[in-house]
């Protein structure tokens, strides 16, 4: 593929870069995405794929009137390619979008394999300068930035990354459980019982707790500082702030009661099945730091795991990000180089849809600049554009990524006497009036699509 003004090039193959491909060529840009992976590895991945899921196998919450709901409703309403894919490889999940791993990396690299406008290239870029400027360029490399990719982007950008530690949790093989202790629910009743719920009583629990208090954890590099983020701590951070701190968070017991007792446990451990034929499970909130024979040993003194088999032991990697307030337009570009765009984590969020959504936003605007079209941020009313404003009005000298949440949204005017449902369901429609208004105006045209 020659490259000219109207060629976009992308680096990386996680979330945001196959979505920023994909948006650009339905926009009618020539793509080049390159992906260092499975050449050069990283110490979070397991596969080359496309789109591999490191941590959880969830792309949060389907319930209506849920801020991660309406961030997957605009993107849906606008076509995106890895939304389409996790439907494709939908497992049960309760209320959560939960896929097979394996399965959407797959569909991800099926689709992009049959879009000729794409160009996958399998080699590492270690410096920006090596690729052709007089095309933009969309860097989407991920919170594991190689190091020599990452010292060109803190000096192109001006200022020096924040970091912060991140957690992934241990799977378990299915037939390894012991079902006489567990049953299947979902909190509250809802949908169907998805979830494999472990209980322990008091007795259990305080053993538990004793077990995790003592293991021993992989030390930290001296030059690195434990900033963790605090929406996955990892289980041994938990239990350091209070002997209760698992109960109230990802061991609460609340809406489980158990089938054979009719009454709540003291505490829970919820697994999430893995992939479609159940065969292993992912221990929900278990991320950690612990040695891997230390996580064994802490994580079967839970009754239904004393005969577990490890598939994955929970890991604690670096996280790269950008201060997106400080070196970020919100067109999600870097200030001083308006022609590198910045998606993913790197720039500043953290989540699997949040991935996915700057990199559709990065993907489309980067191609209409290429293009010569026009390009504006999406509205502000907007779940894309809110998640947006976050990074843009945020203090940059305390920032720290963010997840879609309802805070983000702007309240609405006049909200007395409504219900918190009711605002809700009504500031969603607001957010969605804006962003089909913003995408009529964005949207490919004529018949251009990536296919």
């Amino acid at each position: 593929m020659a490259l000219d003004t109207a060629c976009l090039q992308i680096v990386g193959g996680g979330l945001a870069g196959p979505e920023a491909a994909w948006q650009a060529a339905r926009q009618g840009c020539r793509v080049r995405l390159y992906e260092m992976r499975p050449r050069l590895t990283t110490p979070a991945h397991t596969t080359g794929g496309l789109g591999e899921l490191v941590c959880s196998n969830s792309l949060k919450s389907e319930a209506p009137g849920s801020a991660p709901w309406q961030l997957k409703r605009e993107l849906r309403a606008a076509g995106s390619l890895l939304l389409a894919c996790a439907e494709a490889a939908r497992i049960p999940g309760g209320q959560a979008l939960t896929v097979d791993r394996l399965r959407f990396s797959a569909e991800i690299e099926r689709r992009l394999a049959e879009a000729p406008r794409i160009e996958l290239v399998r080699e590492e870029v270690r410096e920006l300068r090596a690729l052709d400027r007089r095309a933009p360029v969309v860097i989407a490399t991920g919170p594991l930035t190689s190091a020599p990719l990452a010292a060109e982007l803190a000096d192109l950008a001006g200022a020096a990354h924040l970091y912060f530690y991140d957690a992934i949790s241990p799977i378990v093989a299915a037939d390894s459980l012991d079902y006489e202790h567990a049953y299947a629910a979902n909190r509250y009743g809802r949908g169907e019982p998805d979830y494999l719920n472990c209980p322990l009583d008091r007795g259990e629990y305080e053993d538990f707790y004793a077990e995790l208090a003592r293991a021993e954890s992989y030390p930290l590099h001296a030059f690195e500082q434990s900033r963790y983020f605090e929406a996955c701590l990892p289980l041994e951070e938990l239990a350091r702030r209070g002997r209760d701190t698992l109960r109230f968070g990802p061991f609460k017991p609340v809406g489980l009661p158990d089938p054979r007792t009719g009454r709540l446990p003291y505490a829970v451990l919820q697994l999430r099945r893995e992939n479609q034929r159940a065969g292993a499970y992912n221990l929900v909130g278990c991320q950690n730091h612990l040695r891997f024979a230390e996580q064994a040993r802490v994580l079967r003194r839970v009754p239904a795991l004393r005969r577990a088999e490890f598939l994955r032991f929970g890991q604690v990697h670096r996280n790269t990000y950008l201060n997106a307030p400080a070196v970020l337009s919100p067109a999600l570009q870097l200030r001083r180089h308006p022609g590198l765009f910045v998606a993913g984590q790197l720039c500043g969020t953290e989540g699997y849809v949040e991935a996915i959504a700057t990199g559709f936003v990065a993907g489309t605007l980067a191609a209409r600049a290429a293009l010569g079209l026009a390009a504006a941020a999406p509205p502000r009313a907007s779940a894309l554009g809110s998640l947006l404003a976050y990074m843009q009005s945020a203090d940059p000298g305390h920032y720290a990524p963010a997840n879609m949440t309802f805070d983000l949204l702007p309240p609405l005017n006049a909200a007395a006497g409504l219900s918190r449902a009711e605002r809700h369901e009504r500031i969603c429609q607001a957010a969605m009036r804006d962003f089909d208004s913003w995408w009529r105006a964005h949207q490919p045209a004529g018949a251009a699509a990536a296919s």
